[in-house]
């Protein structure tokens, strides 16, 4: 259990040695600590996610999202710990302020990923419609760049209509020639029974209508088999465009298009807008909950014990200084004393009063002194 509070002490980004000395706030930091961590591992899986539907390999994703989460882990342990209770409230709000903006920054960022992983089965729902308008728009696509096609389909069925007409125009005279042999009164028969000359007229006609009928026959059908071909061959071609195209299609589902079939879903949907929204504010609440638990709870044992341990070191450090700069001034003075200009002139006049009293049958003057010794 121990070993647990000092590891959540050390997520709160406190001293331990002080924490001891004060356990009153063993639990304060212990809940600061555990805020830290849980967020940490939220962003691990938040970064792993995001990096798997970019990567798409779970150990590159796995790495690099705890790398993200020991990062975001990292940055909200310094935002506590280098906060303090000191000053009037005003003051720390207005010291708490950047770290607040930075936490709700932190916020935004991690919940992203999650609400994707939370609405992934709406968001696949987008993104198969956003595929098939892709597909969609790929075949107009395409049927624009082969205009070939249509014109010979076109051709097809204008040989087709022609070789109906001429059916339909044949059908027309057997049903003409078999009123006139069986004597049925029409606008077009005599109403006589028997293969009189207007049946044979209409049997002419008839015989003519159906070799004509063969003909056109026989020429479209030859005519309408070069046209499936070539309408086959340029088919075959469009096809393999499209499936150049179809990876990319299929492959709409990164980061980027989950984000935009999410705000899509959030613009269609006013619960889905709400959801997300009561999802950012959630981790809004949990990466600011330290700094507010901070910001709120009143001055204890612990920043007692914080404020004295800086003070002593900003104390430590003037009577270094103050014990240098006296040791530097001391030198100084030294430097100046020994080795000034007063101190030469001396030593020169010293040596002038030296050379008068010696008496001129001594010999030659000595030589005057360089230095001091």
């Amino acid at each position: 259990m121990q070993t647990i509070t000092r590891f959540f002490w050390f997520c709160s980004g406190s001293s331990l040695s002080l924490l001891r000395q004060s356990p009153t706030e063993s639990s304060k930091y212990v809940g600061i600590g555990a805020t830290v961590l849980f967020t940490g591992l939220l962003a691990a899986l938040s970064g792993g996610y995001a990096l798997f539907t970019v990567f798409q390999s779970f150990w590159v994703a796995a790495f690099f999202g705890l790398l993200w989460g020991s990062m975001i882990f990292n940055l909200d342990r310094f935002i506590v710990s280098s906060m303090r209770k000191k000053g009037p409230s005003a003051g720390e709000w207005k010291i708490a302020l950047p770290r607040l903006v930075l936490a709700l920054l932190l916020a935004m960022v991690i919940s992203k990923p999650l609400e994707l992983k939370l609405f992934e089965r709406e968001i696949n729902r987008k993104l198969d419609e956003k595929k098939t308008s892709f597909i969609r728009q790929s075949k107009d696509s395409l049927a624009k760049g082969f205009p070939e096609i249509q014109e010979l389909e076109l051709e097809k069925v204008s040989l087709q209509e022609e070789v109906a007409a001429a059916s339909a125009y044949r059908n027309q005279l057997q049903q003409e020639y078999d009123a006139e042999r069986f004597g049925e009164k029409t606008a077009k028969s005599s109403g006589l029974v028997g293969l009189g000359s207007n049946a044979k007229k209409k049997e002419a006609q008839l015989d003519a209508a159906q070799v004509e009928l063969n003909r056109l026959t026989l020429r479209n059908q030859k005519r309408t088999d070069t046209l499936t071909v070539q309408i086959e061959r340029l088919r075959t071609l469009r096809q393999a465009e499209f499936e150049k195209q179809l990876p990319g299609i299929s492959g709409f589902d990164g980061f980027a298009a989950r984000m935009e079939g999410l705000a899509a879903l959030a613009a269609e949907s006013k619960a889905m807008a709400t959801a997300q929204l009561f999802l950012v504010l959630l981790f809004m609440a949990i990466e600011t909950a330290p700094i507010f638990v901070k910001l709120l709870a009143p001055r204890g044992p612990y920043d007692d014990l914080l404020e004295l341990h800086e003070e002593k070191v900003g104390l430590y450090k003037k009577e270094k200084w103050a014990f240098a700069s006296g040791e530097s001034a001391a030198r100084l003075r030294y430097f100046e004393g020994t080795h000034g200009p007063a101190t030469e002139r001396a030593i020169a006049e010293a040596n002038a009063v030296g050379e008068e009293k010696i008496p001129s049958h001594l010999g030659s003057k000595p030589k005057k002194n360089k230095g001091l010794f």
